[in-house]
């Protein structure tokens, strides 16, 4: 959680929630999806799809999961207050999952709010249930705000690693390393293509911290040092075995970085140089730990995906990386009345040769899913092209944001941002 409210609750004052569901209504969306889903089959190798060649993250930042049915909503509308609770950030769950049907699912952190948790084991089980029923592999990273209950932050991050579904690790075996959950992930090419053993799409997973250790250093955490050392040395050898390993490739694999703490490069952009919005500071680190330079120096990574502030949901361009947030997800969090909660899709494309073959990642796109009456879709993108730079939409020389919210059974409204 990030910085309307500043360190420690951050939250926006009164308790205003948005889109109310009945009891029966969630109960019938969940038993829904689980009548729709399919068998994923073992988890043990991420893969792109053979028919589309396709790989789809759906990235859910700030669930703020609590108690279940007796934990309010927060930041919606006045008439909404009565009945909305942790469920409807479950049913939300179902409804995107079941729209996207996405290969992983990645929870960036603030998965619950563990001050308002009684067992903080217990509201984990809830806060991932729906990705468990549905049968889909999961990631997760922690937050500022997961270890403030039952569970020291150590104890959060061996839960979900043990969880159903997850592909979470701990951290790598047999170095010293800072934090709880540092950890990669290979996204193997199509079987039975000459690329089915090598990974083309790279994920790397960070711990950002809760609060600052040091003394004379105020404010959240950061990407340490020895973090930064795994994660160039991971890089550089999945770099060299993708390039020299038959069939050798003339460039890397793309990579895609999640954590939770926005870095500061992320307060970089104006309203020229982004698609979405900004409407509350960047919360980041008040040190600049050196992390985005790293990826820069990397070589590979093509965009990095963040939580923590809830109210900004925009990507922007640097140095070639595209900076991307997810905007809040969990009803239980800070938001903004009558701006719907929302996820971020991320979805990877591989390149067709001209007889049918599936090689490398071709290109990288994204958008937003609203939690609205229609689960709107805005903000498609391009992030990455193979040979360019991406894509964005714009109107001059101004990017052209249009969102349509809809408030579920409690009426419409069009927000137009010409930023």
């Amino acid at each position: 959680m990030g910085g309307v409210g500043g360190l420690g609750r951050g939250r926006r004052g009164a308790y205003l929630p948005l889109l109310l569901l009945p009891p029966l209504l969630l109960l019938a969306v969940a038993g829904a999806a689980v009548g729709k889903e399919k068998e994923k089959g073992a988890f043990g190798k991420l893969r792109f799809r053979r028919e589309s060649g396709t790989f789809k993250v759906v990235q859910v930042a700030d669930m703020h999961y609590a108690d279940g049915r007796s934990t309010a909503c927060e930041d919606v509308l006045r008439s909404q207050v009565a009945g909305c609770t942790d469920l409807n950030t479950t049913a939300f769950l179902y409804r995107v999952f079941r729209a996207e049907d996405p290969d992983l699912v990645v929870f960036t952190g603030d998965n619950i709010y563990g001050a308002d948790s009684n067992d903080a084991a217990k509201s984990m089980d809830a806060a991932i249930a729906p990705a468990i029923d549905m049968k889909l592999p999961w990631a997760a990273v922690i937050g500022n705000h997961d270890q403030e209950g039952t569970l020291s932050r150590e104890g959060v991050m061996r839960h979900l690693v043990g969880m159903k579904n997850s592909l979470s690790s701990f951290n790598p075996e047999g170095i010293e390393i800072d934090g709880y959950g540092n950890y990669n992930l290979e996204v193997s090419g199509v079987e039975g293509t000459p690329m089915d053993e090598k990974s083309v799409l790279n994920l790397y997973f960070l711990d950002s911290g809760d609060y600052s250790t040091v003394l004379s250093i105020n404010g959240y955490g950061w990407i340490k040092a020895s973090q930064q050392v795994w994660f160039q040395q991971t890089s550089s050898s999945l770099q060299a075995k993708y390039m020299n390993e038959n069939p050798k490739q003339k460039e890397p694999a793309p990579g895609l970085v999640f954590f939770h703490i926005p870095l500061p490069e992320f307060s970089s952009f104006t309203a020229a140089n982004f698609t979405g919005v900004k409407q509350e500071g960047i919360s980041s680190a008040s040190i600049n730990s050196g992390f985005f330079a790293s990826m820069v120096e990397a070589g590979d990574v093509r965009a990095a995906f963040v939580g923590h502030d809830h109210i900004n949901d925009f990507c922007g361009k640097l140095s070639g990386i595209q900076l991307c947030y997810a905007g809040g997800f969990g009803y239980h969090a800070y938001g903004k009345a009558g701006w719907s909660r929302r996820a971020r899709v991320v979805s990877v494309q591989l390149e067709k040769t001209d007889n049918g073959e599936w090689r490398g990642v071709k290109s990288i796109k994204t958008w937003k899913r609203l939690d609205d009456k229609h689960l709107s879709t805005i903000d498609s993108e391009v992030l990455w092209n193979r040979g360019s730079n991406g894509m964005v939409l714009r109107k001059g020389s101004h990017t052209a944001t249009v969102e349509y919210e809809t408030m579920g059974a409690f009426g419409e409204c069009w927000m137009a941002n010409l930023l």
